[in-house]
């Protein structure tokens, strides 16, 4: 099988190598079935959609929606990466699975609105199949309401143009939507366990998320709620798309 390629932007290597094992192993993986590029690190390069069965974009500590004076060099640097593969992706419907800041990545490149009218603070959430979504095949296997973690301070306000709304939530009502045939985006998390969201809750635990102290409650928190269908998602994408 031709591998999947997971663009990340996490410069902490303990978290941003926990997100590589969690796409793995959730998403039921080989070692070789998914390459990393960290592209905070070092440009992409030439892309050729042809070499991969399709890209995952993982989490990331950036905001696409934040003005483009608070932006970092190095945000503004991985955000032009971004928008030149996404120009390629889009254009030939390239199979692309973006999880939280992939909603923002898409979204922003296709035209929608995106801001912090929806942040939700970290934890679980319950998630709920739209019509559309329940005839998905991403999205095969999955209840039609099911928890799953999020954590993040922008979401989709308005959907881009011809994108259709496969799930939703009452605190944030664009959590996973699709453009094209190919190309999906999750504002909730499906690579994430108990074990990596704690993780990461003690990582960010100064980056504005939540208050310091708060940082013990949410990890008890995480622990006391199982969240075993959202990775279905990875596991249906990787097979659907996987090729030879």
């Amino acid at each position: 099988m031709r591998p999947f390629l997971l663009l990340a932007t996490r410069a902490e290597d303990a978290i941003a190598d926990d997100e590589f094992a969690a796409f793995q192993r959730l998403g039921g993986l080989e070692a070789d079935q998914l390459v990393r590029v960290r592209i905070d690190r070092e440009p992409l390069g030439d892309f050729d959609p042809e070499a991969w069965s399709g890209l995952v974009l993982g989490g990331s500590p950036f905001n696409s929606s934040d003005p483009v004076e608070c932006k970092s060099a190095l945000q503004l640097e991985v955000e032009a990466e971004l928008a030149r593969v996404m120009d390629v992706v889009v254009e030939n419907d390239v199979p692309l699975l973006g999880a939280c800041y992939g909603v923002g990545t898409l979204g922003t490149h296709e035209g929608a609105v995106v801001d912090r009218t929806y942040g939700e603070p970290v934890g679980p959430v319950s998630v709920e199949l739209t019509l559309a979504g329940r005839r998905d095949p991403v999205c095969a296997g999955l209840p039609t309401r099911f928890d799953a973690f999020v954590g993040h301070k922008e979401a989709v306000r308005e959907l881009p143009p011809g994108a259709v709304l496969l799930a939703t939530s009452d605190p944030c009502p664009v959590q996973m939507f699709r453009i094209k045939q190919n190309l999906y985006a999750t504002q909730f998390h499906p690579e994430l366990d108990a074990d990596g969201l704690s993780r990461r809750i003690e990582e960010y635990k100064h980056n504005g998320y939540f208050h310091p102290h708060e940082s013990e409650g949410l990890k008890d928190l995480a622990r006391r709620s199982p969240v075993p269908h959202a990775r279905r998602i990875l596991r249906n994408f990787f097979r659907i798309y996987g090729r030879d």
